[in-house]
């Protein structure tokens, strides 16, 4: 028995000891510089933590997968702090103030893949003037808001693009939904893999160009993600939402595994989609003349949907407003598309 034992012991410390991986270190910047966005808003007469500053700490405490510092001042992410984050998460309005200096530190921290960017909904609202190397913080994120026809409460339907990705799991492939969703002007579908988008086909607010609500982006080494969804406070109560930040962050912490291989093409089809479903065309016309269009020239696939993306700042502003000129546009590329799809 004692032979055994010592055995045993022997053993045991000979065995290599795993340790369990350390927990990413999230820094959350929830600063205002504009419309101050109820999840991200203080407690009257206190500054006790906001409701999304709550949230992010649960879903880390909970799933043990991350630990989060909060703040609502920009001047704090400096190369030094950044040394101790793994994980930045934007959720902000405004021109915000950050340096040049500070801003090229924070690419510089992506691109070598020492760190990850989690962009939420009105991260797209924010900017400051940049010169520096790099990319401006807009060409960045890779867009900037452009209106919200679709405003808090508003029915939506939201559906899966990219594939079975492994940052969108938590939500179903297609489902309804009531949240405030962005549209995008400095938008590039070169540049990131659009993981969600609105499906106009059976909502009763049109649009008749593409407007993705969740994408990635690889830079350098590094991760970036942004979704449009966050703005209504019952939202971050939603644990599909929360289940999708939690694999956010462990994507861009590499963590989870996933490339983020851009799907213009994809985006495209999805655009003519926009703009047929905008047309009244029903459901099942959509889909089949959507069939024949993914077999055509890709080169004119990417430029009609830019061209339906180019209706966007020609939209009446007012309802008073000139239609005219984007009366125009869009009969123009609708002809073409709807004759390249079958006449």
């Amino acid at each position: 028995m004692r032979l055994l034992l010592l055995i045993a012991a022997v053993a045991a410390l000979a065995s290599p000891v795993v340790a369990a991986p350390a927990k990413i270190r999230v820094l959350y910047l929830d600063q205002s510089v504009g419309f101050v966005h109820r999840p991200v808003a203080r407690p009257a007469n206190s500054n006790g933590p906001t409701q999304s500053e709550i949230a992010l700490a649960e879903i880390g405490a909970k799933t043990g997968a991350f630990t989060v510092e909060s703040t609502q001042d920009a001047r704090v992410i400096t190369p030094e702090k950044l040394k101790s984050v793994d994980v930045l998460i934007f959720y902000t309005t405004g021109e915000l103030p950050i340096s040049a200096e500070n801003w090229a530190a924070v690419q510089k921290w992506v691109e070598s893949g020492k760190g990850g960017f989690v962009g939420l909904h009105s991260a797209t609202d924010t900017h400051w003037d940049y010169a520096g190397p790099g990319q401006t913080y807009t060409a960045f994120i890779n867009g900037k808001f452009a209106g919200h026809p679709w405003t808090q409460g508003t029915p939506i339907t939201v559906q899966a693009l990219g594939g079975k990705d492994p940052v969108n799991t938590a939500w179903p492939a297609r489902f309804p939904y009531a949240e405030e969703i962005y549209q995008y002007s400095d938008y590039d579908p070169t540049k990131v893999r659009a993981l969600q988008a609105l499906d106009f086909t059976d909502m009763a607010l049109k649009r008749p160009w593409f407007v993705p609500v969740t994408w990635t982006r690889q830079i350098g080494q590094g991760r970036l993600f942004q979704t449009s969804i966050g703005h209504t406070p019952s939202t971050w109560n939603d644990p599909l939402y929360r289940a999708q930040i939690l694999e956010a962050v462990r994507w861009t912490a590499h963590r989870k595994p996933g490339a983020a291989k851009p799907n213009p093409d994809e985006q495209a089809l999805w655009a003519l989609r926009s703009l047929l479903a905008y047309d009244g065309r029903p459901k099942a016309e959509v889909e089949a003349r959507l069939a024949k269009l993914a077999k055509v020239d890709k080169a004119w696939l990417r430029d009609a949907a830019a061209r339906t993306a180019d209706l966007r700042a020609l939209w009446p502003a007012k309802p008073d407003s000139d239609k005219a000129p984007f009366d125009t546009a869009y009969k123009a590329v609708l002809h073409d598309v709807v004759a390249k799809s079958g006449g």
